[in-house]
């Protein structure tokens, strides 16, 4: 899922593809679902010897590092102005502050499969929210169908039918949070950063600085110390952040300017079949049928909000 900042208009306007040979996007697709899809298992694996509130320090100071080595390949500069940073403060907290965070302290009790299983209702939530939020945003009956299918797929998740015997009830709701945090935090982005005139690159550091400043005024506040440094673990976190925050931005600004932002955004729906395939084959998590079944049927529902009317032609 995209955690960034992007001006409407700004991905779609762009050069479909520069002079320069690069990368089939098939492999740069591939590679994105890939990093994104282990984010969760690197979340898991960090949690084991860090605080969740460092791991999200960690990751996002490096993603920032990232960026800003990006930043100055490219000569491009920070966006100005009071109101431009005052609304992406707000951004970087819903985008990335407060998802981030509850992803960590959710993977603390619950499997990093459920974790991005979790993270596919994103497109559920959105979809909801913005028949509320956005007036442009019409319901059809196939959308609608869309998010009741998606969400009965949570349930099969789940195992609404048993209880949900044997699910952390917290952890899990930290995780739906953090994808609900998303949409919320895209909805703000496009009423109030629109037409800013600032480039992606820019606005997504811009960003993800404020994120890290932010995390790093609530980190000593709820956390110590470690007493020792755990290698592999810090290993995790700065893969985290520079692969899965830092490369997967420009990846996804790359793919979205020049294949299409719905092609770009397929990417979405492999990243839990990674997440799953990673935390049962890498951390030998357990795995029942309800979660591949109910994780079909969540990204079944997830595709179908998608799906929006064709214009009418005018006569």
């Amino acid at each position: 899922m995209s955690t960034v900042t992007t001006p409407p208009g700004r991905l779609a306007d762009a050069p479909s593809v520069p002079a320069r040979r690069r990368l089939d996007w098939r492999l740069r697709f591939a590679a994105l679902s890939l990093i994104w899809g282990f984010s969760f298992l690197l979340i898991k694996v960090g949690t084991g010897a860090y605080a969740p509130f460092q791991v999200t320090l960690g990751r996002l100071l490096f993603g920032t590092a990232v960026l800003a080595a990006a930043m100055a390949v490219r000569r491009e500069r920070l966006p100005r102005g009071a109101r431009v940073w005052g609304h992406l403060t707000v951004a970087a907290f819903l985008l990335n502050a407060l998802p981030f965070s509850l992803f960590a302290y959710a993977e603390l009790t619950i499997p990093s499969t459920l974790a991005g299983i979790c993270n596919a209702t994103s497109p559920l939530w959105g979809m909801a929210l913005s028949l509320v939020a956005l007036s442009e945003d019409r319901p059809t009956r196939v959308r609608v169908a869309g998010l009741g299918l998606g969400f009965l797929g949570v349930l099969t998740v789940l195992g609404a039918w048993q209880g949900f015997h044997g699910l952390d009830a917290t952890g899990t709701a930290l995780a739906l949070l953090g994808s609900l945090s998303y949409p919320i935090g895209w909805i703000y982005v496009r009423r109030t950063l629109a037409g800013t005139g600032d480039s992606h690159l820019s606005m997504t550091g811009a960003q993800l600085l404020l994120a890290s400043v932010q995390l790093a005024v609530v980190t000593p506040l709820f956390t110590t110390l470690p007493t020792r440094v755990s290698v592999g673990p810090l290993l995790a976190i700065a893969a985290l952040g520079a692969l899965g925050t830092g490369l997967a931005v420009l990846l996804q600004y790359g793919l979205v300017a020049e294949v299409g932002p719905t092609t770009a955004q397929m990417v979405t729906y492999f990243i839990p079949v990674i997440a799953t395939a990673a935390g049962v084959a890498l951390l030998g998590e357990a795995l029942t049928w309800s979660t591949p079944v109910g994780a079909v049927i969540v990204l079944t529902g997830a595709a179908l909000t998608q799906i929006r009317p064709k214009p009418r032609r005018e006569s």
